[in-house]
């Protein structure tokens, strides 16, 4: 997948207090993405933007848009992949 199309799908990352949590305790990231992404595209996304593989995809359609919640083989690599996104 080309970085053009990745960076279409995943437009940023969303930052709360419950989301920053789901980093330690869930090896999560969630972030908004495009309306019409599938879970699919968005790991792969994932994959071309970031270079880690997502494990898990589970997304609900919010009145901020589209969110992702993607799940990361480990806390490390989650944490690490926040801190470099600028969440932590």
């Amino acid at each position: 997948m080309k970085v053009r199309l990745a960076n279409k799908i995943i437009l940023n990352p969303y930052i709360t207090e419950k989301t920053f949590e789901l980093v330690e305790t869930e090896k999560k990231i969630c972030f908004i993405v495009e309306k019409t992404a599938t879970k699919l595209a968005i790991k792969d996304a994932i994959n071309t933007l970031y270079e880690q593989k997502a494990i898990t995809v589970n997304t609900a359609r919010t009145i901020y848009g589209k969110k992702a919640f993607v799940e990361f083989e480990t806390v490390d690599i989650a944490r690490d992949l926040a801190t470099k996104i600028g969440m932590l």
